[in-house]
């Protein structure tokens, strides 16, 4: 009976083996069908292109642009966990990047101006107060206020947020305004922040983005990194004292910038990228790096090193009511890299370089970290340039897509609307609406696409442009062409419309190559209606 028992019991355990045994194979075949299932499925559904949520049809687009179909591995370890938050999000369905179907190019949906528009919102702050003058800062004009500066912003950080409150007065400071989370850094009427021009004040190196490329590089004047909730606002004066020092500097084509571009190009760890003290190449005046919740607002900006207003890799930015009047070389207004969620709007920008510059990364660095710059809104702005006033590119190489332009004037600028990459960028510019723009004078073009841009090294990955509306747009003068629209050989310019432009005065109405589905509709130039574009042959234009 003993026996019987041992038996019967070995018996209900095989049979229980059995049948978890049984559910385990037949719960894989169920999993089998239904991933098979949502596959076949994947290229009629839509991807969330708000966020960090649209990798997926980026990888798709990108690859028909013919970057490579290679994914770019992280430089390094230590880089890679620094930006786990951006390079391995998760989309809606809960698949990794890498694993995510991919969307067909047919398949992609636009993302509608309202909808963007309710993704923006400003970050909200604690009503709390921290004055600076608390913490033993100075209206003098000559001490420094860094560290009353720094203890404020830590202890409202800390505390949960609030105002750090830079009162009436000329204040000095000798370094970088670091911001934490939580804090927003407000100028009170009359108040005028002036900031060192030595070099040395701002290291040590941070992590930054310099034209495209991750380096460590001298902290931007003003700079955060995976910050929440963070702003500037006010009506004071920022003077960044850049023509003293760093404005005089000239990094373009010297040595330093062609050491960083080719450790871009061949993956270089970003550890490895130290620039920084006895190197040349400026900082930005504000780079919020990887952050969530941006609001800049109010404030006027005064000589600026290089770039003045540069998020990268951020979601949800406001940037707003600011005045820009800084003419150093390389001065580019507003150029958000790589952010998803931007509303730039009611500015006023006269710089040295072009007033908006949208950008996504350069060449294989932008492939490697794959963040589109997406969901764009640039309106109600005034525009005055010494080279182009509204662009894309050239740097955008992880793409550029759903941008809306509109109630912008640009009084003087190069080339007024402008699409700019190289045969190296790889990525895709699609779906962009100009609406409402209307320019005095442009020295070069008015409307201008260009996938050939100067800097091309082998020319292998061509961009696509693809899906863009123009329409109701203007312009008195135009030196040298009225629109321009070049692609190169196999890779055509595709799906234009331009609708109701008119240019009053330009020597050349249009130059047209290697163009797909071009629509003119309601064109005037030089008082002639242009009812369809005609292929010119490449006319080379003399103005960047």
């Amino acid at each position: 009976m003993f026996c019987n028992s041992i038996n019967t019991k070995k018996i209900s355990r095989y049979l229980l083996l059995l049948i978890l045994l049984f559910s385990a194979v037949n719960g894989i075949a169920q999993h089998k069908k239904h991933k098979k299932s949502s596959s076949s499925s994947g290229s009629s559904g839509h991807h969330s292109s708000s966020s960090h949520k649209s990798h997926s049809s980026h990888s798709s687009s990108a690859e028909h642009s013919s970057h490579g179909k290679k994914k770019h591995s992280h430089g390094s370890e230590e880089h890679s966990s620094r930006h786990h938050h951006h390079h391995s999000q998760e989309s809606d369905e809960g698949l990794t990047k890498s694993e995510a179907p991919d969307v067909e190019e047919g398949t992609r949906i636009a993302t509608p101006l309202d909808a963007i528009l309710a993704s923006v919102r400003e970050p909200q702050f604690s009503s709390v107060e921290y004055n600076i003058t608390t913490y033993g800062a100075v209206a003098d004009g000559q001490t420094d206020i860094k560290p009353a500066l720094d203890k404020a912003i830590a202890l409202c950080s800390i505390a949960g947020g609030g105002k750090v409150v830079i009162p009436k007065g000329t204040f000095f400071i000798a370094g970088p305004v670091v911001l934490k989370s939580h804090v927003n850094l407000h100028f009170e009427d009359g108040a005028t922040l002036v900031f060192s021009a030595d070099d040395k004040k701002y290291l040590p190196a941070v992590l930054t983005m310099w034209e495209g490329t991750e380096l460590y590089n001298y902290s931007p004047l003003f700079y955060a990194y995976q910050c929440t909730d963070v702003a500037i606002t006010g009506n004071g004066i920022i003077a960044g004292a850049a023509s003293k020092n760093f404005a005089n500097w000239r990094p373009q084509g010297s040595t330093e910038q062609n050491t960083l571009r080719q450790m871009g190009i061949d993956g270089t760890p970003v550890y490895k990228r130290v620039f920084g003290d006895g190197y040349h190449l400026p900082p930005d005046m504000i780079q919020f790096f990887g952050c969530k919740n941006v609001l800049i607002s109010g404030v006027t900006l005064l000589d600026a090193p290089y770039w003045v207003i540069h998020p990268v890799l951020c979601n949800n930015v406001t940037v707003q009511n600011i005045t820009i009047s800084s003419r150093n070389l390389n001065n580019d207004g507003c150029d958000p890299e790589s952010c998803t969620n931007v509303l730039i709007q009611g500015c006023n920008f006269n710089v040295g370089d072009d007033g908006v510059a949208i950008k996504a990364g350069r060449d294989q660095d932008g492939w490697r970290i794959g963040q589109p710059t997406e969901n764009v809104i640039i309106r109600n702005c005034l525009f005055n340039s010494k080279t182009n006033g509204l662009c894309i590119g050239s740097e955008m190489s992880a793409g550029v897509r759903n941008v809306y332009m509109y109630n912008v004037k640009i009084t003087k600028c190069l080339s007024a609307i402008y699409f700019k990459s190289n045969q190296d960028r790889g990525g895709f510019i699609q779906d962009i609406h100009v609406n409402n723009i209307f320019c005095d004078t442009a020295k070069s073009a008015f409307i201008r696409f260009e996938n050939n841009y100067h800097g091309s090294r082998g020319g292998q990955h061509p961009t696509l442009f693809s899906d863009f509306i123009i329409q109701d747009v203007s312009c008195k003068f135009a030196g040298e062409a009225g629109i321009y629209a070049v692609g190169v050989d196999g890779h055509p310019l595709q799906n234009i419309t331009i609708k109701k432009a008119t240019i009053l005065s330009t020597p050349q109405a249009q130059v047209i190559v290697n163009t797909q589905n071009l629509t003119f509709d309601h064109v005037s130039i030089n008082g002639q209606i242009y009812n369809e574009p005609t292929n010119t042959g490449v006319v080379k234009l003399k103005t960047d």
